[in-house]
């Protein structure tokens, strides 16, 4: 088994969570895949805000676990679900962290989404 490097956020790598307080909608074409009051937007050190939405508020008849995985060293392990959409499926376009590292805690229960791959707004 492969030991995995586990970091801390800190100045040279901050990640700040917080709630996002506005309406956030997922879409691809005309589908709403997720929409909420109730996101949170992640920020780490240079990347752009990322919007995590409670699971429960994506649509669960169009997505599916797959077996792909990641790992970040700041959060932990990475599953993924791919969406059908009528166009076909856009596979491994969402992903959570069942078990985030504390640091980052507040985003259990919340997914994430490749937005090169769909639309999300924030109104």
């Amino acid at each position: 088994m492969t030991t995995r490097t586990r970091l801390e956020p800190g100045p040279d790598h901050p990640i700040t969570i917080a709630p996002t307080g506005r309406h956030v909608v997922v879409r691809t074409g005309d589908q709403v895949i997720a929409e909420t009051n109730r996101a949170l937007t992640l920020h780490e050190a240079n990347y752009g805000p990322v919007q995590y939405v409670p699971l429960a508020d994506v649509d669960a008849a169009v997505v599916r676990p797959t077996d792909h995985g990641t790992y970040c060293p700041y959060k932990g392990e990475a599953s993924y679900y791919t969406v059908t959409t009528p166009a076909g499926e856009l596979e491994n376009v969402i992903w959570t962290y069942d078990e985030p590292y504390d640091a980052v805690s507040e985003i259990a229960g919340h997914v994430a989404f490749y937005t090169n791959r769909g639309e999300l707004s924030v109104d």
